[in-house]
């Protein structure tokens, strides 16, 4: 997805709009405008109704229709994913936020669940919200009176439109609903790496598929759909394999520790800060005062004093304090999130009294992660390895979609 930004949030959730999404809701209310002459037949064969078309098709109404029907159905998407989301957060699994995109809604959590009864509910709860609300769309067609069928337009599309979202959700495009369900089936006798794999296979092969029957149909969404599916089921197979590989392998495993760092003082000037990174190699350093970690110092941060002035400021003006921690305990897998989330080259670890312990640097992870790809029983028996140059594949932080 491209650029997104924050709307409101509800049940504690950040809700937010890609740029693309608002790109795509002028084209669905455009493409529901000049369609309301064919749509209709089609709602009163799905449902039962008598609406009439005639009214609907004249001078500005199609394209209020359209909008509020487009409206309508991001709004049902909205829903959906909050279905996965709440039914996540019972289990567990904190909401990072629910985005509007291109191709409908996405809902963030923060790490995946491995449980195959937990991911099963998680998986069906967005099919059981969007069949719920078309329900309650047709419930709502059928009371109203015959004489508001600008309103029963909008509703009993939005209700078969629900049930249709839903049902596609349900096929196994893995990662689609239907694929989690699948892996979550294929989870209840097997390793979650292998059932990951199996699913992803079987997505990719339904995305190749529709994504042919796109190009016969000249559909150049259910293309999009198809490589999206495609993408996502290759990019979440692989970090499940890397999760596997550093599974088990903790911070202090694979970390710097404190008494081996080099590390400078706030005091020293940006040009001695130089001086001490062509000595030791380093691009960055830990600054310590007193015994306590009070920031980190980087090249980049040094670039942003002018030389003229390098002689005369201090680390302390220029480092940065607000830092990302971990403790020993942690595994290996949070410090390869936090670095991709983060988009920074190192981590500070703290022990139980706050104090500096170590660090950990992306190529400390790296390193781990090629040697638990190596060690993994569970890559050998037929799990997508990890690239042969793992920093590649390092983008975990978005955590799974749903």
């Amino acid at each position: 997805m491209f650029k997104s930004f924050r709307i409101g949030s509800l049940f504690g959730i950040p809700v937010k709009l890609d740029v693309t999404f608002l790109l795509i809701l002028p084209v669905f209310a455009w493409i529901i405008a000049v369609q309301i002459a064919d749509i209709v037949p089609m709602l009163n064969a799905a449902l039962g109704t008598s609406i009439a078309a005639e009214p609907l098709t004249t001078g500005s109404t199609p394209w209020l229709l359209g909008t509020a029907a487009a409206i309508g159905l991001f709004a049902s998407v909205l829903l959906h994913e909050f279905g996965h989301s709440l039914v996540a957060i019972r289990y567990g699994f904190p909401i990072d936020s629910i985005t509007l995109w291109l191709l409908g809604g996405v809902a963030q959590l923060s790490d995946q669940p491995t449980n195959w009864r937990q991911e099963l509910a998680i998986a069906i709860a967005g099919p059981i919200v969007s069949v719920g609300l078309g329900v309650a769309f047709y419930a709502l067609v059928l009371v109203l009176p015959a004489a508001l069928e600008t309103v029963q337009f909008v509703f009993a599309y939005l209700a078969v439109i629900n049930v249709v979202l839903a049902a596609f959700n349900m096929l196994p495009g893995f990662p689609m609903d239907g694929g989690r369900v699948l892996r979550a089936i294929l989870g209840r006798n097997r390793p979650f790496t292998v059932a990951t794999a199996q699913a992803a296979r079987v997505g990719k092969a339904f995305a190749l598929l529709l994504g042919l029957f796109g190009l016969l149909a000249f559909n150049i969404v259910l293309i999009a759909i198809a490589f999206f599916i495609y993408i996502a089921a290759t990019g979440e197979a692989r970090q499940t394999a890397l999760q596997a590989a550093v599974e088990g392998i903790t911070i202090e495993d694979v970390m710097t520790p404190a008494d081996e760092l080099d590390t400078v003082s706030p005091e020293i000037t940006v040009t001695e800060l130089l001086d001490e990174m062509m000595q030791h190699r380093h691009t960055g350093f830990p600054v310590v005062e007193a015994g306590s970690i009070v920031g980190v110092v980087t090249l980049e941060d040094a670039r942003t004093v002018s030389p003229s002035e390098r002689d005369s400021t201090p680390v302390r003006e220029v480092m940065t304090t607000d830092l990302e921690t971990l403790s020993r305990d942690d595994d290996a897998w949070e410090a390869l999130t936090s670095l991709q989330r983060n988009e920074i080259g190192r981590l500070i670890v703290l022990d139980e009294r706050e104090r500096l312990a170590g660090l950990v640097t992306r190529t400390d992870v790296i390193t781990a992660l090629s040697i638990g790809s190596v060690r993994s029983v569970q890559g050998r028996a037929g799990v997508p390895e990890p690239a042969d140059r793992p920093e590649e594949t390092m983008q975990p932080a978005e955590g799974p979609r749903w």
